[in-house]
């Protein structure tokens, strides 16, 4: 897979930019509505993109040897999902031909209201389910 190819994997969703939390002993992981200080909370995307991993320490490189690490990841990711031998959901741009689809179908980081990353939030104040279009 090229580069090219791999990036074109990633819907555009913005859901990987939430903030985490993972319980220690168990691994579990949840999100909050909470959103990385790269991250437009009008658009889903990253401001800089080709220096997030520099500017944003916690930014980890997805890359397709390290993808069974990322368990982190919505289960709508694309990077998941191809892991997981599943399909991609109906809306993915792939499919859709719409880059904005997952945000028009409710997938993406739009549709929960995100919160920017301030030092003062208390997270687990906003910690969310997300939807799973996947089952």
């Amino acid at each position: 897979m090229t580069e090219a190819e791999w990036e074109a994997l990633c819907d555009g969703c913005g859901l990987c930019c939430l903030v985490k939390l993972e319980d220690e002993d168990t691994g579990e992981v949840d999100y909050t509505r909470v959103i990385c200080s790269l991250s437009d909370p009008e658009t889903a995307q990253c401001s800089d993109y080709p220096n997030r991993h520099r500017n944003v320490p916690e930014c980890v490189p997805l890359t397709l040897e390290r993808i069974g690490q990322f368990h982190w990841l919505p289960p709508t990711c694309a990077y998941r999902l191809l892991y997981e031998g599943k399909p991609l959901p109906d809306w993915h741009p792939l499919i859709s031909g719409d880059p904005l689809s997952p945000q028009k179908s409710g997938y993406g980081v739009t549709n929960y209201a995100p919160v920017p990353l301030r030092r003062e939030i208390d997270l687990e104040d906003f910690i969310i389910q997300l939807r799973d279009a996947t089952k």
